[in-house]
């Protein structure tokens, strides 16, 4: 079943809608919850348009569409098909409602709260998928959900984290390549000193005493 269900903005990660979850839903979901805005973050215009991420016993589906996200999570016994058609019905009510307004860089977190209705009724719709009634709804004229991208969290965590390390050790790597061609600066002056230094002394004392015997006499 769909267990809950998050819309937010792809731009900036804006949350705009969410089911209101009772407690025990909450509690049970708090860390996928957070798992979803990881997700939002990750996204961009170039992200795959439809997605099924696998994490513990749920999956979170999610679909794009008019730089929305629209993110469901459900067990994983809820059929991947049922999962998207709920989505799609989604898009197309959110769309006729607020359109445009979704994109207005002055909207605040959950402005649109007001959706949670038409979720809950689309939700009890789609949680009875026995009935003659879903069914039928479930077999017309429903997209192949086997070119939808399925990903893990964990390896799409990991990548995050991979990424991440691997900024800090470009940086370091900057960092030491700045410091090596410092000290091999100090080094090659301390060998020229070595090298030439008493020479270059013992030459320029004897230019002075050549310069001052020259004005002097």
């Amino acid at each position: 079943m769909v267990k809950s269900t998050i819309i937010a903005r792809v731009a900036d990660g804006l949350p705009l809608a969410a089911s209101m979850d009772d407690e025990q839903i909450e509690s049970e979901l708090a860390g996928y919850k957070s798992q979803a805005k990881a997700i939002f973050k990750k996204l961009n215009t170039q992200s795959e348009p439809r997605c099924s991420i696998e994490s513990g016993p749920y999956y979170l589906h999610y679909l794009l569409d008019q730089g929305v996200c629209f993110l469901c999570i459900c067990d994983k016994a809820f059929p991947r098909k049922a999962a998207f058609s709920y989505l799609d019905e989604l898009v197309r009510e959110f769309n006729m409602s607020y359109g445009e307004e979704a994109h207005k860089a002055s909207l605040r977190p959950y402005a649109f709260m007001k959706f949670d209705t038409f979720i809950q009724k689309t939700k009890r719709i789609f949680e009875d998928s026995r009935t003659q009634q879903n069914l039928s709804k479930l077999n017309e004229d429903l997209r192949d959900v086997t070119q939808i991208m399925t990903k893990n969290m964990e390896d799409l965590l990991w990548r995050g984290d991979s990424l991440d390390r691997m900024n800090t050790l470009s940086d370091n790597l900057r960092h030491h390549s700045e410091k090596y061609r410092k000290d091999t600066w100090k080094l090659n002056l301390e060998f020229l000193y070595r090298k030439y230094g008493i020479p270059a002394a013992i030459l320029l004392g004897f230019l002075l005493v050549l310069y001052l015997r020259y004005k002097l006499f």
